[in-house]
């Protein structure tokens, strides 16, 4: 087993990643950008390090910088977590020029799983099911409307071949709409991952995305810890996961299974790993292979009661698996809610900003995964994810209404999050149903009906804060972090001198009116922006008359699409944002009157 791990990641995975590591007395080095000076992951390694100076969004894709850390600290392995790196067979191979050992599986391995054409093609080869559509590039729409014709027909689904995560996907419901979609996919593709190249797939409308989870050694054994249902998306990015899938049969579950380990097999993968599909009428297709541990990894580990980030350093460290296929049993039901920093009713905008009081649930079988606490920030330069919220029952109807209970006890402060619309579709009949919810998630006027209240002020406001005699401080020596703690009065105001009579006067420390925060300020009919990012799409017109809720424009941020809706109904007067151009947090996109 390794002495020492280098976590390459932030918030809660980084955080989850040096649980298991602890629990195996492993020491951990933790990694952090400015912005995450004083966040709980950075606080909770063994050692800490600054990956800066330069700009914070890309400090944690820094390869040079990771791997200089990992050697100034003597890390053995570094652990990428999922997002940033975790999929990048360029960084695995670096990490084994350096001698550091990757906690994932082989650079080939990811490289054959990273192409969707490549992938579907070795998938197609193993006996695994593929949806109907192309294992080769697709040059020109001209080609596509061609293959539509012959082989797919509408609707169809245009993706990028490095897509991922909801992004490089289009639909085109017909021939109209098939161009915008085809540009649109490779724009993105090239945008988020570098390659342009698309390709089709017959688009199935209403299908549920179920993956299987699996483990592989380096000695030859392969394993699924059975599946999960991600079914509840929007656009395409998951937002509720449970496990096992309630819409598959005990033979199914045999078959889903085997299609996974065969999966695996097929590209000599090691490590932890996720098969996703879709599931259609009892019909399975291949869709991608993660080649990491995935987000919504807790409801396999709730059900089966393995420790997959466990077993996945296990098996970087040459061990093999401690047990076979017939020794994974699945237990009960478990539900993962994420948590984030987004407001539903307004179509999933994000809210980045500062935590209040934060109050995690708690009880039996509740678990909760974050990295955050109260007055922390949810940064617009990363994703807007609080936490992620897990329970176990004994079935689905009794794991529901856990979740349902737990949700009424989480309390994120000042920020507006998913909770309010958690809570609300686990009490719906297509919840019930176990439905994909599609209907309910893709309609406007039901996620408006989520808005919360105004909030009220709190019962302390305008209280002075009591000095304190002890305070801590997080310092940087030579780019390394160490908590220190200064016992002793608090700093005097305008360098006064302790010693002094008169000009040694404490003043009271001031409390900032959030009303007047930087980039809060503006009229009513002011629409800002909610966070920093590209302009990817303006759709109104300098005075255009709008409903509330109509689309303003599409603001790409934290590899996302955001879209930014009219908080009142009115006539553009003002238009400041442009398709291309950049936005700040704050800075103005609208004049409605």
């Amino acid at each position: 087993m390794f002495s020492k791990v280098l976590v390459a990641n932030r918030g809660e995975i980084a955080v989850r990643v040096m649980r298991s590591l602890e629990e195996l007395g492993v020491g951990t080095v933790a990694v952090y950008s400015e912005p995450d000076r004083d966040t709980p992951h950075a606080r909770r390694g063994d050692e800490s390090y600054l990956l800066g100076p330069g700009e914070a969004s890309e400090s944690y894709l820094a390869v040079d910088k990771i791997l200089d850390v990992a050697q100034r600290a003597g890390a053995e392995a570094i652990h990428p977590g999922y997002g940033f790196l975790a999929e990048d067979s360029a960084f695995a191979r670096a990490c084994d020029e350096a001698g550091i050992v990757f906690i994932g599986p082989p650079p080939d391995a990811i490289d054959s799983m990273g192409s969707k054409t490549s992938s579907r093609e070795l998938m197609r080869d193993a006996g695994v099911p593929i949806v109907p559509g192309t294992t080769d590039p697709v040059d020109s729409v001209e080609d596509a409307r061609k293959i539509v014709d012959e082989e797919t027909g509408y609707p169809v689904a245009i993706k990028a071949v490095g897509g991922g995560g909801g992004k490089g996907f289009r639909v085109a419901e017909s021939e109209d709409e098939l161009e915008e979609a085809f540009e649109g996919a490779a724009r993105e593709g090239e945008k988020f991952f570098g390659n342009a190249t698309v390709y089709l797939e017959r688009y199935l409308p209403d299908p549920r995305h179920v993956e299987v989870q699996v483990l592989a050694d380096s000695h030859g054994n392969v394993i699924h810890l059975y599946e999960r249902d991600c079914s509840v998306q929007r656009r395409h990015q998951k937002l509720i996961e449970e496990s096992p899938a309630p819409a598959v049969s005990p033979e199914l579950r045999d078959r889903l299974g085997e299609i996974g380990v065969n999966a695996a097999r097929a590209v000599g993968y090691r490590s932890a790993g996720t098969v996703e599909g879709l599931l259609q009428d009892d019909e399975y297709f291949f869709l991608e292979m993660n080649t990491r541990v995935q987000v919504e990894h807790p409801v396999t580990e709730m059900v089966t009661g393995i420790d997959i980030v466990r077993e996945q350093i296990k098996i970087a460290a040459g061990e093999e698996l401690g047990f076979g296929q017939e020794e994974v049993e699945l237990r009960g039901h478990s539900i993962e809610c994420r948590i984030n920093a987004e407001d539903a009713s307004k179509r999933f905008e994000p809210g980045p900003g500062t935590i209040g009081s934060y109050r995690e649930p708690s009880g039996p079988f509740v678990r909760v995964d974050s990295g955050v606490e109260a007055g922390g920030e949810v940064s617009p330069l990363y994703d807007a994810m609080v936490a992620k919220l897990v329970v176990w029952d004994v079935d689905r109807e009794a794991s529901t209404n856990r979740m349902r209970r737990a949700l009424r006890e989480f309390e994120v402060g000042d920020l507006t999050t998913l909770i309010p619309f958690h809570a609300a579709l686990l009490g719906t009949d297509q919840w019930r149903r176990a439905e994909t919810c599609r209907d309910l998630v893709e309609d406007p006027e039901w996620l408006a009906g989520l808005a919360e209240p105004p909030a009220e002020p709190a019962a302390d406001e305008g209280e002075e804060e009591e000095e304190k005699l002890e305070r801590s401080y997080a310092v940087e020596v030579s780019g390394r972090r160490f908590d220190v703690k200064v016992i002793g009065p608090p700093p005097l105001p305008n360098g006064a001198d302790s010693a002094s009579g008169a000009g040694a006067t404490r003043k009271p420390p001031r409390r900032r009116d959030r009303g007047n925060d930087e980039g809060g300020g503006g009229s009513a009919e002011d629409l800002t922006s909610p966070l920093q990012g590209t302009i990817l799409r303006v759709d109104v017109e300098q005075g255009a008359e709008v409903e509330e809720g109509a689309l303003v424009c599409v603001i790409e941020a934290m590899k996302m699409e955001n879209e930014i809706t009219a908080h009142r109904a009115g006539t553009v007067e003002e238009l400041a944002v442009s398709e291309g151009g950049s936005v700040s947090t704050g800075e103005r996109i609208a004049v409605i009157k």
